[in-house]
Protein backbone atom coordinates (compact mmCIF):
# COMPACT_ATOMS: atom_id res chain seq x y z
CA UNK A 1 0.00 0.00 0.00
CA UNK A 2 1.18 3.72 -1.04
CA UNK A 3 2.84 5.48 2.23
CA UNK A 4 0.18 9.22 3.21
CA UNK A 5 2.37 12.09 3.28
CA UNK A 6 0.91 14.88 4.89
CA UNK A 7 -0.50 17.84 2.84
CA UNK A 8 2.22 20.18 4.66
CA UNK A 9 4.90 17.68 3.51
CA UNK A 10 4.18 17.70 -0.01
CA UNK A 11 4.05 21.59 0.01
CA UNK A 12 7.36 21.45 1.90
CA UNK A 13 8.79 19.32 -1.21
CA UNK A 14 6.59 21.56 -3.51
CA UNK A 15 8.06 25.25 -2.49
CA UNK A 16 12.20 23.08 -2.42
CA UNK A 17 11.35 22.58 -5.75
CA UNK A 18 10.74 26.00 -6.75
CA UNK A 19 13.53 27.70 -4.27
CA UNK A 20 16.10 26.06 -7.42
CA UNK A 21 16.61 22.54 -5.90
CA UNK A 22 16.43 19.31 -8.10
CA UNK A 23 13.75 16.28 -8.02
CA UNK A 24 16.88 14.31 -7.20
CA UNK A 25 18.21 16.28 -4.93
CA UNK A 26 15.00 16.51 -2.77
CA UNK A 27 14.16 12.87 -3.25
CA UNK A 28 17.40 11.71 -1.51
CA UNK A 29 17.28 14.56 1.31
CA UNK A 30 13.77 13.41 2.09
CA UNK A 31 13.49 9.98 1.49
CA UNK A 32 10.99 9.87 -0.87
CA UNK A 33 11.29 8.76 -4.47
CA UNK A 34 11.66 10.74 -7.93
CA UNK A 35 8.33 9.39 -9.11
CA UNK A 36 6.55 10.38 -6.04
CA UNK A 37 8.31 14.31 -6.43
CA UNK A 38 7.22 14.12 -9.81
CA UNK A 39 3.70 13.05 -9.21
CA UNK A 40 2.93 15.82 -6.94
CA UNK A 41 4.67 18.36 -9.03
CA UNK A 42 2.06 17.29 -11.71
CA UNK A 43 -0.63 17.45 -9.75
CA UNK A 44 0.74 20.99 -8.70
CA UNK A 45 0.29 22.00 -12.19
CA UNK A 46 -3.65 20.65 -12.62
CA UNK A 47 -4.40 22.41 -9.74
CA UNK A 48 -3.31 25.76 -11.11
CA UNK A 49 -4.38 25.44 -14.72
CA UNK A 50 -0.83 25.42 -16.16
CA UNK A 51 -1.47 21.42 -17.53
CA UNK A 52 -5.21 19.75 -17.89
CA UNK A 53 -6.55 17.19 -16.06
CA UNK A 54 -8.53 16.51 -12.87
CA UNK A 55 -7.82 18.65 -10.34
CA UNK A 56 -7.39 17.46 -6.69
CA UNK A 57 -10.62 18.80 -5.62
CA UNK A 58 -12.40 16.88 -8.52
CA UNK A 59 -10.78 14.04 -7.73
CA UNK A 60 -12.12 13.79 -4.30
CA UNK A 61 -15.00 14.59 -5.15
CA UNK A 62 -15.80 12.06 -7.24
CA UNK A 63 -14.06 9.37 -5.38
CA UNK A 64 -16.59 10.69 -2.86
CA UNK A 65 -19.30 9.77 -5.75
CA UNK A 66 -18.17 6.63 -6.78
CA UNK A 67 -18.44 5.22 -3.26
CA UNK A 68 -21.41 6.74 -2.62
CA UNK A 69 -22.56 4.93 -5.91
CA UNK A 70 -21.11 1.20 -4.80
CA UNK A 71 -23.02 1.69 -1.34
CA UNK A 72 -26.00 2.74 -3.00
CA UNK A 73 -25.94 -0.18 -5.08
CA UNK A 74 -25.10 -2.52 -2.36
CA UNK A 75 -28.39 -1.60 -0.77
CA UNK A 76 -30.36 -2.01 -4.00
CA UNK A 77 -29.32 -5.44 -4.06
CA UNK A 78 -30.13 -6.00 -0.51
CA UNK A 79 -33.49 -4.43 -1.22
CA UNK A 80 -34.09 -6.86 -4.11
CA UNK A 81 -33.01 -9.75 -2.79
CA UNK A 82 -35.61 -9.12 0.53
CA UNK A 83 -38.41 -8.61 -1.96
CA UNK A 84 -37.31 -11.79 -3.44
CA UNK A 85 -37.45 -13.70 0.01
CA UNK A 86 -40.64 -11.95 0.83
CA UNK A 87 -42.15 -12.70 -2.23
CA UNK A 88 -41.46 -16.60 -1.86
CA UNK A 89 -43.23 -17.21 1.58
CA UNK A 90 -45.96 -14.74 0.93
CA UNK A 91 -49.35 -16.70 0.20
CA UNK A 92 -50.81 -15.70 -3.73
CA UNK A 93 -53.51 -13.04 -3.27
CA UNK A 94 -57.26 -14.50 -2.60
CA UNK A 95 -55.57 -17.03 -0.92
CA UNK A 96 -56.43 -17.91 2.52
CA UNK A 97 -54.08 -18.94 5.78
CA UNK A 98 -57.06 -21.20 7.50
CA UNK A 99 -57.47 -24.61 5.60
CA UNK A 100 -60.81 -25.84 6.17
Amino acid sequence: MPRRYPPEFRRKVLDLLKSGRTVAEVAAALEVTDQTIYNWRNQELIDTGQKPGLSSIESAELAAARRRIAALETELAIAKRSTELLKSVMLPKGGSKRSK
